[in-house]
């Protein structure tokens, strides 16, 4: 058996090694600046857009986990206006969920950016959210931020503005009518 060579082979696991506690470094750089000056300004970016566009809406800020935080642009919670007759003088009413843009901190320090979709409580199942991209903190610019509503506001237009562009999705007819056979739920 041929002796091995520890300075030789072990060159590669040397560079390997740095590379690991360069991403661990990043983590750390990561989440302070989540803390020092990302999330503060995101909300101050996102309040201002509210105000600028007259939106009814609101920046969450979500905390339960230390370094796994989220900023949430919330379009908030609406009547549907779809109701279920409970009786003659009683409905309950569906709830419709506007949707919303999240900056969600990731255990590495970096951002996820996902839009969550539209969603009316009781019809079907929520579509899954659209991931956007993730990045560094320190590489959203507000350009990014501007860019990121914009794709949220299309894509919740078009969710809004429905085309079945998938027809094994059926929407209310089973719910109304009792599907194929034409029985009613009532």
């Amino acid at each position: 058996m041929a002796a091995l060579s520890l300075t030789s082979d072990i060159t590669n696991l040397k560079k390997r090694v740095g590379t690991y506690n360069e991403v661990l470094k990043n983590t750390e750089v990561y989440r302070d600046l989540w803390k020092s000056s990302f999330k503060e300004e995101l909300i101050r970016q996102l309040s201002e857009v509210i105000k600028d566009c007259k939106l009814t809406a609101r920046v969450d800020l979500i905390e339960q986990m230390e370094n796994l935080e989220a900023v949430v642009f919330n379009l908030g919670e609406t009547k549907s206006g779809m109701y279920k007759r409970v009786s003659d003088s009683i409905q309950r009413d569906l709830i419709k969920h506007n949707g919303s843009l999240i900056y969600q901190q990731l255990f590495n320090g970096k951002i996820l950016v996902l839009i969550q979709y539209p969603y009316i409580e009781g019809i079907g199942n929520p579509r899954p959210p659209h991931t956007i991209s993730v990045y560094r903190p320190d590489s959203i610019k507000s350009s990014f931020v501007i860019r990121h509503l914009e794709t949220f506001f299309t894509e919740i237009s078009n969710w809004e503005d429905l085309v079945n562009d998938e027809p094994q999705k059926r929407i209310g007819f089973d719910l109304n009518f009792g599907g194929p056979g034409g029985q009613s739920n009532q």
